[in-house]
């Protein structure tokens, strides 16, 4: 037997597909028996698995952990909670590898996995290989077993373990996805006062979408902490790995500014270490690290990336400016929300609110992060194009994940997407007429390559 997978479900750092389209219980399956067979041909026996609350979810768990089984896997099942519960069973029970069923932050209808061997990520060449094997049919054959356990109380005790914050007025807004309950136990172990919203998990999403890198899904939020005076507010996406904040006055903090927040206390501890961030990264950040004496790692977009760059250098503390943090000071390393929200509290004191670390950044003329529709196959010819333009024409560029473009004006930057048919922009610049004229380069590269961003 042998199967082949939609070449898009297979990508850099994780697999994602629209379910009934290009994903289904096949597609789980074929990854059950791929993925198994080089787990147990690395020497192991053992996998954790875990899902999302995802529609969908549950029907590709039953199908993958067939599929791990008949490779002679024995499965762990985690059962329903955040992809960081699910790293946390990888990092503490006995196993050999993790899957986790999630379509993160993707629209409802599509769905996923990550994975994990050896308490690092797996991914990229690795990933291709799945579907190398598996269109060959190259598994190991083997009767394994599965069985059930609790986590999510001992995962709760491991996010409070040592803390030492104090009581802040806090909502907590969980977006109906899988953070939901682990939300719910958590306020109970912290001081404080807590309110929160949409911890109910469900897959339809009713309130809002599960993504707080975008404003937009964060107003309810907003509205709660402007109404009832609240300290500050956080928001998770749909598998907990992300975080969002708002501060006291209702303004945003931003992933690239969360990680500046966090970086004077672990180079504290950790002097001269080198933190890592993504191409997407606001510049004060990195000029803010080395002006600590922390050595500003820039890295690829992507939370497989982030996570092995700091494996890699030895780095104490990463991050994207979509909100994933990482944590290795004491902490494991991989991205999770609500472990960041955690050290947030303990990050804030009476005389260094959230809302005075918010206000102390600098104020510079950036843009969000801007995504738009490009095709799949031709999403990555529109980037090379682009470089090879700005080679030629002598432009300072960052290449490591796309094309970073400094100028006088400031930065600029675009990539494509490793998750979803789109392109992504970002730039900045001390004020408005220069951010204007970065993205009339942007517009004007775009162009040259057939694109037309939207304008809203």
């Amino acid at each position: 037997m042998t199967h082949r997978f939609d070449p898009t479900l297979l990508r850099d750092y994780d697999m994602r597909g629209t379910v009934d389209e290009t994903l289904n219980a096949a597609d789980a399956w074929a990854l059950g028996r791929s993925f198994g067979t080089v787990v147990a041909r690395a020497g192991g026996s053992r996998i954790a698995v875990g899902y999302d609350g995802r529609l969908s979810s549950v029907m590709l768990e039953a199908a993958l952990i067939d599929g791990l089984c008949a490779s002679g896997i024995d499965v762990l099942r985690i059962g329903l909670g955040p992809t960081p519960m699910l790293y946390y069973a990888e990092m503490v029970g006995q196993v050999d590898g993790a899957i986790q069923i999630t379509g993160s932050h993707n629209p409802g209808d599509q769905n996923g996995f990550k994975l994990v061997q050896g308490h690092a990520p797996f991914f990229g060449e690795a990933i291709q290989q799945l579907g190398v094997m598996a269109a060959a049919g190259d598994w190991d054959d083997g009767f394994g077993q599965s069985h059930s356990i609790t986590i999510i109380d001992r995962y709760v005790d491991r996010l409070v373990e040592g803390f030492d914050g104090i009581a802040w007025r806090i909502g907590w807004d969980a977006g109906n996805g899988a953070a939901g309950q682990v939300v719910e136990k958590l306020v109970q172990r912290l001081p404080g006062e807590h309110h929160l919203l949409f911890t109910h998990i469900d897959g339809n999403f009713p309130n809002h979408h599960p993504d707080p890198s975008e404003e937009t899904n964060l107003a309810d939020l907003r509205a709660l902490v402007l109404a009832k005076q609240l300290d500050f507010g956080v928001a998770f996406d749909g598998d907990g790995d992300r975080i969002g904040v708002i501060d006291g006055q209702g303004r945003v903090i931003a992933g690239d500014q969360l990680l500046g927040l966090f970086v004077p206390g672990v180079l504290e501890k950790r002097p001269g270490a080198a933190i890592v961030a993504d191409v997407k990264a606001s510049q004060a950040l990195f000029d803010g690290i080395a002006a600590l004496g922390g050595r500003p790692d820039m890295w690829k977009t992507g939370h497989s990336h982030i996570k092995s760059r700091m494996k890699q250098i030895g780095s104490p503390l990463g991050g994207e400016m979509t909100g994933h943090l990482f944590f290795a000071d004491d902490y494991y390393g991989y991205d999770d929300g609500l472990y960041a929200a955690v050290r947030l509290i303990r990050a804030a004191r009476p005389d260094r609110s959230i809302t005075d670390l918010r206000s102390a950044m600098p104020d510079l003329a950036n843009t969000p992060e801007l995504r738009f529709a490009v095709a799949e196959d031709r999403k990555f010819a529109v980037i090379d194009e682009i470089l090879a333009r700005l080679r030629a024409s002598g432009a300072d560029v960052n290449a490591i994940d796309g094309a970073r473009v400094s100028t006088a004006d400031g930065w600029w930057l675009l990539r494509a997407s490793n998750t979803q048919a789109a392109l992504v922009a970002r730039a900045e610049s001390q004020d408005g007429a220069g951010l204007a004229r970065l993205m009339d380069q942007i517009d004007a590269q775009l162009h040259e390559s057939g694109i037309r961003r939207p304008v809203t």
